[in-house]
């Protein structure tokens, strides 16, 4: 039987749930595959506050001092290139095969881009840190997979960003990584259209004409089962979903509200397009209740749950 390699678990941000969730996941779940990078003595502080000293025993944790790690709750500055470090450590493990996977705990973009560090999201950096040409967003829940044309974009600059070529890349990706990391043999992909009612044959916008047909047609003709445009009004319905994979939407609050109305914190975010496997949480930093216990490891299970399934697909 072929060893595993650990996941690599990254903090995050100190402030935040990264800490609480993975000491409560530790209580009831085998973490034996799992190594937690980020800040020792936040890990420590955070089980002292949960009453989980069990769980910080049962974990595996590689350190990266942070320079508050008390900064519970009230995110830091000082912090930010401490959880950029996370990042570093976890993806050069990934790529020299000490890690099989990354598993991402929240960060707070806004404190890294105050901090005087352009961030525009985990999807971003990771692909720029491993050489990637183009990311994939996926959001997964057991019953629904959405990816995303278009990622953190203001909604003014959507429609240039969207090409023939970025779509041919995108849908390319997507089969390829349902088929190598999935397991998924003849993978389906749906496109939405951009404009409501898909253009409504261009008298609600062109895109669908000028763009997104024309890409859809290009994929086809290499062999992907590609279906579309699609209205994003009716895609999700459970007879348009029947036989369908991924679901591609043309910008975020397209397609993740959908997914979110249904499995919110108890989806994956995964990364497709990299030459490493990463998954994470579908949630935020949640301060408000930071040291709590109040805190829902859904998320945390769901994305540890695929990335398993993800790294024995891949072997």
């Amino acid at each position: 039987m072929k060893h595993t390699q650990p996941i690599a678990y990254t903090l995050g941000e100190p402030a935040g749930i990264g800490a609480d969730i993975v000491l409560q996941l530790a209580q009831s779940e085998n973490v034996a595959d799992i190594v937690c990078i980020g800040s020792k003595e936040s890990l420590t502080q955070r089980a002292h506050k949960l009453g989980l000293l069990d769980s910080l025993q049962r974990l595996v944790v590689e350190d990266i001092p942070v320079a508050e790690p008390h900064a519970m709750g009230v995110p830091a500055i000082a912090n930010a290139t401490g959880v950029l470090n996370m990042l570093d450590r976890s993806i050069e493990g990934c790529l020299n095969g000490e890690f099989s996977a990354m598993l991402t705990g929240p960060l707070h973009k806004g404190i890294i881009n105050d901090a005087g560090i352009a961030f525009s999201g985990h999807t971003e950096y990771l692909a720029n840190k491993t050489g990637a040409t183009r990311s994939v967003m996926l959001l997964a829940s057991p019953s629904l997979r959405v990816a995303l044309q278009t990622t953190h974009l203001p909604l003014k600059d959507v429609s240039a960003a969207i090409t023939h070529d970025a779509i041919v890349e995108t849908c390319t990706i997507i089969h390829a990584d349902l088929i190598a990391k999935f397991g998924i043999t003849h993978p389906c992909i749906v496109v939405c259209g951009l404009n409501p009612h898909a253009g409504e044959s261009g008298h609600l916008g062109d895109e669908e004409i000028k763009v997104i047909q024309p890409a859809i047609d290009t994929l086809k003709a290499n062999g992907i089962n590609v279906k579309g445009p699609v209205p994003a009004d009716t895609a999700f319905t459970p007879s348009a979903l029947a036989g369908v994979d991924v679901v591609l939407a043309m910008y975020h609050d397209q397609g993740l509200p959908m997914l979110k109305s249904q499995s919110f914190g108890e989806a994956a975010n995964i990364t497709l397009g990299l030459p490493i496997i990463r998954t994470s949480v579908d949630h935020g930093t949640a301060f408000d209740i930071v040291g709590t216990g109040r805190a829902s490891i859904g998320g945390l299970k769901e994305a540890l749950r695929v990335a398993r399934l993800m790294v024995k697909a891949s072997q």
